[in-house]
């Protein structure tokens, strides 16, 4: 399942320096890093809309992963930092000695 997302992000990386007039990706990555976190929050919100209203959640939520994906890409955060944060907490909370047991 990471090996979509560590795909997705590197699509996201490589789109950065694109023609910005032919990807999507790379027309939010040129205007910056506070439109990006604008587009994440619309997206949220539509997330939050599709959730109360028990439609569409799984297109919203694909939506809302990628503009995440892309904001931390505009904000120069690495996804496999995030990853790493993550693997941490688990650590920290035990689960892996659980489940290895």
């Amino acid at each position: 399942m990471s090996e979509s997302l560590l795909n997705l992000v590197n699509t996201i990386r490589d789109r950065k320096n694109k023609d910005k007039d032919k990807s999507y990706t790379s027309s939010l990555l040129s205007d910056g890093l506070s439109k990006c976190i604008d587009k994440m929050e619309e997206e949220f919100d539509e997330l939050k809309e599709a959730l109360n209203d028990k439609s569409n959640i799984v297109h919203e939520a694909a939506d809302t992963i990628y503009h995440i994906l892309v904001t931390l890409e505009a904000a120069d955060i690495k996804f496999e930092d995030v990853l790493k944060e993550l693997e941490d907490r688990k650590k920290q909370s035990g689960i892996e000695e659980k489940n290895n047991r």
